[in-house]
């Protein structure tokens, strides 16, 4: 028999995968609470078309003091934990900021969230924990063998969760999403760096020859599949989230300049990211058996963002001034 929940608390959800959480949890009728840092990769202005329907704190999850304050107040059903450190180039520059909030961060709302009881955690993870795959599917049993220090602070937040639910027998679960794409993305991630450097008749900066593979998976399946984990997922299991639509980078930055109308010429193929994963690719079969279906295909889904982007291109181009320097240590190593 399944608890209701009402009260959702979603950490990071002013950043790109947790603020459609949000606005799908209120258009479903949740009492919402958004707890986020607002580090460089948080904006409210993606919770405006929900504005006054959530309620908002500014908090660090790895300060234990701050966030044992809002759950003493707000008494959460369930907690979603979207909020990470999540950009791969920027963990190999410097993965000091990675460690305190993947891992310390998420150990102390495991240790806050027992202590108050919540009925149901959820884990965002990533498929990067498994790290790469050269044929056929990671499944949720594969090893976790993570190459990067993001990923591997992803996967230490993923062993610590676990361990909670064995000693502890703490109500959670793990989901593991390929990479996500659609409107609202900040800028150091592959596809809105494609269309911020187009529109602006920049060179577009490719790793290597391009030829690395990834798992396309649209931001509002994404969120969906996720409240199906929450509301149907069995408690101490992972789940794969993925689309089943794999392309290479070099295919997914052609195909967007072609829905832009830019020249493929703007193509300019830098130095590889150090110990670059090739390829991701996810089992989704049990995601599935709970009802998981994307609704969105690579074509459909890529056409939305670019589309969305273009129609909100001072939002994109206002991260300018925070990723210019990011891009300038990233790109030309």
């Amino acid at each position: 028999m399944r608890q209701k929940l009402s009260k959702i608390l979603v950490t990071g959800g002013a950043g790109f995968i947790g603020s459609e959480f949000v606005r799908q949890a209120v258009a479903s009728g949740y009492c919402v609470i958004v707890v986020d840092k607002l580090t460089y990769a948080g904006d409210l202005k993606r919770l405006d078309e929900v504005k006054k329907r959530y309620k908002f704190y500014k908090a660090d999850i790895a300060c234990k003091d701050s966030m044992e304050a809002i759950f003493k107040k707000e008494k959460p059903d369930a907690v979603v934990h979207f909020a990470a450190e999540s950009h791969v180039d920027r963990s190999i520059q410097d993965a000091s900021p990675f460690i305190n909030t993947n891992i310390l961060g998420t150990q102390i709302l495991l240790d806050i969230s027992r202590k108050y009881k919540i009925k149901r955690f959820v884990h965002m993870s990533t498929d990067e924990v498994y790290g790469e795959i050269k044929s056929g599917r990671f499944t949720e049993n594969s090893p976790l063998a993570p190459n990067s220090p993001y990923a591997a602070s992803k996967a230490a937040a993923d062993l610590l969760v676990k361990s909670y639910v064995r000693t502890y027998n703490f109500p959670a679960v793990i989901a593991r999403a390929s990479n996500n794409y659609g409107p609202w993305q900040y800028p150091e991630k592959l596809i809105p760096v494609i269309i911020l450097k187009a529109c602006k008749g920049d060179e577009v900066p490719v790793y290597a020859k391009g030829a690395n593979v990834r798992e396309w998976l649209y931001v509002a399946d994404c969120a969906r599949a996720i409240f199906l984990i929450l509301r149907k997922g069995r408690l101490g299991e992972a789940y794969n989230i993925g689309s089943g639509h794999e392309k290479t980078n070099l295919v997914t930055v052609k195909s967007v300049l072609r829905l832009l109308g830019r020249p493929e010429r703007l193509i300019r193929f830098v130095q590889d990211r150090p110990g670059h994963d090739f390829r991701y690719s996810l089992d989704c079969s049990k995601a599935r058996r709970l009802g998981f279906r994307p609704q969105w295909d690579f074509e459909s889904g890529m056409k939305q963002t670019v589309s969305w982007n273009v129609n909100h291109f001072s939002w994109l181009e206002s991260k300018l001034k925070d990723i210019a320097g990011h891009w300038k240590k990233v790109y030309h190593r």
